[in-house]
């Protein structure tokens, strides 16, 4: 395939999942206090920076993020970075309530890096995200990474080899989208 098609392609995957996967995160979240846990932890002053290890959890708001380790700065405006990394086998997982409604997206990958300034979330490696209301799966995107913008509500993907499965041989972006659900007519 070539470069040109392969952008298409990921235009194309990008426009669908727009209406498919709109996280609004929920804004009441920016003002919560950021809560650590770690088996372990140590804190660079100077640096601000936290490094955590064993059964991490980074919750502010409706917003988790679960690792086996994790690194957390804050900048001087005050605005948290993290990276969250997963040992071989395991996953870093990220959760957020959906502004508004009864929805949540959540996501897996190797590593995990969120920046609070420019609300972006980036699952890299063995990515998968989803769309969830209530209990029940909506839509899932699968990918080498996933990238989402907050504050535009935007996500890109890409497929890698690293992403290949036996399903999947060549790794390529794989999205599931619910179908939408019809109003039903007004009775006369």
């Amino acid at each position: 395939m070539t470069n040109s098609f392969r952008a298409a392609g990921l235009a194309i995957v990008a426009a669908l999942l727009l209406p498919a996967l709109p996280a609004h995160a929920e804004r009441a979240d920016r003002d919560k206090p950021l809560v650590l846990e770690a088996d372990n932890a140590s804190y660079d002053d100077l640096k601000q920076v936290y490094h955590l290890t064993g059964n991490v959890v980074l919750t502010k708001g409706t917003m988790v993020l679960r690792s086996d380790a994790a690194e957390l700065r804050t900048d001087p405006e005050g605005y948290n970075y993290a990276v969250a990394t997963s040992k071989p086998g395991n996953l870093a997982f990220i959760r957020q309530k959906r502004d508004n409604v009864d929805e949540y997206i959540q996501g897996w990958a190797e590593r995990i890096e969120y920046d609070g300034k420019q609300e972006i979330s980036k699952l890299i490696s063995r990515a998968r995200m989803e769309r969830l209301q209530g209990a029940t799966q909506l839509d899932e995107i699968r990918g080498a990474v996933i990238t989402y913008d907050g504050q535009k509500e935007f996500y890109t993907a890409s497929g890698g080899a690293e992403n290949a499965t036996s399903a999947n041989p060549s790794g390529r972006v794989r999205a599931v989208l619910a179908p939408r659900t019809s109003t039903p007519a007004a009775k006369p």
